[in-house]
């Protein structure tokens, strides 16, 4: 009886084996994320791609990759594997880096011309389809988005992207990213302010340009709205420096006479759209202004601002800082 049980132990071990190793289904579950750190043993590698059932067993990873003789050159990054993948799958890519996603940081308050130009460089892909993406009139027309371009909807966050995938794909991650975080909160609170997610998402870029102090958000969209609100002029020097043709780091009267609808010193109201990518803090403040009177306001040296009501008190404002600046250089 012994010497027929030990070959169908034999056979079975060497069925399952093959199930871990060299394909098959291993998980079941949907594609995994994995985070190999620089400086990573196999051993640490084995644990993370356990824990993310990427597979079952650490110990026989550990005992496949020995040998296999590739226990060591494993590269970091962050992987994306497949449902299903096998052994032999799993340690191809950690050791020639296939299956690396590229990861992608959009800053609050990057404008397309940032992202486009990070999207080409990390993803590889020209800027012309990056352009061609950020203008696609489906999007724009499911988004009810009533400008040229994507400009605003392009969530900043940090992304993971695929070797290989393409600037449409990057693109409708970040629509993606920011449909979700669009609450129904905010969209209630839109409502009630009776304007657009368009007009809300133009001030909430206007006030990610302004704001230096996260405290003062919620300030400067107070004072931008109450400027709508009474028909003045914003006077947004960030409206400004977009349309130009080239970014300028200060906005000097010359530039001021630039001819664009984006020209708040011109023309009366929002702009036409958004000026860049504004995070969910100025989203959220561009909703809940600060219930102030306030109508100006004028920069300090340490990136706050000084707010004030009338034109007088700004005037006074900004005397008072440039003696100040005077006296702090005298010292």
């Amino acid at each position: 009886m012994k010497r027929f049980l030990l070959p169908a132990v034999l056979v079975l071990a060497a069925w399952w084996a093959w199930r871990e190793i060299g394909g098959g289904d291993v998980t079941g579950t949907a594609s995994a994320r994995v985070v190999i750190p620089k400086g990573a043993s196999m051993r640490a590698a084995a644990d993370s791609l356990a824990a993310h059932e990427v597979i079952d067993a650490a110990w026989l990873f550990r005992w496949y990759t020995a040998a296999a003789g590739r226990a060591r050159t494993i590269k970091p990054g962050t992987y994306r594997f497949p449902s299903g993948a096998g052994y032999a799958e799993v340690l191809d890519a950690l050791v020639t880096g296939r299956g690396l996603m590229r990861t992608v940081v959009i800053p609050e308050g990057f404008d397309l011309r940032d992202i486009t130009r990070v999207l080409a460089k990390s993803l590889s892909v020209p800027d012309d389809s990056v352009r061609a993406a950020v203008t696609d009139t489906t999007w724009r027309r499911t988004l009810n988005v009533p400008a040229p371009s994507l400009e605003g909807y392009l969530f900043p966050a940090t992304y993971a992207f695929a070797d290989g995938t393409t600037a449409r794909e990057a693109v409708a991650a970040m629509l993606e990213r920011f449909t979700a975080v669009w609450t129904p909160e905010w969209e209630a609170r839109a409502k009630a302010m009776a304007i657009s997610r368009h007009d809300a998402m133009t001030m909430a870029s206007i006030v990610e340009k302004e704001a230096r102090k996260p405290e003062e958000r919620a300030l400067i969209a107070a004072v931008y709205w109450n400027r709508v609100q009474k028909g003045m002029l914003l006077q947004a020097d960030p409206t400004v420096q977009y349309a130009l043709p080239q970014h300028v780091e200060r906005v000097f009267f010359k530039d001021l006479e630039v001819e664009s609808r984006y020209n708040t010193y011109k023309y009366v109201g929002l702009p036409p759209g958004p000026i860049a990518s504004p995070g969910a803090a100025s989203i959220a403040a561009a909703l809940a202004p600060a219930n102030v009177p306030y109508l100006f306001f004028v920069a300090r040296p340490d990136g706050g601002h000084e707010f004030r009501t009338t034109f007088a008190q700004h005037r006074q404002a900004i005397a008072d800082i440039k003696r100040a600046k005077r006296a702090a250089a005298a010292k």
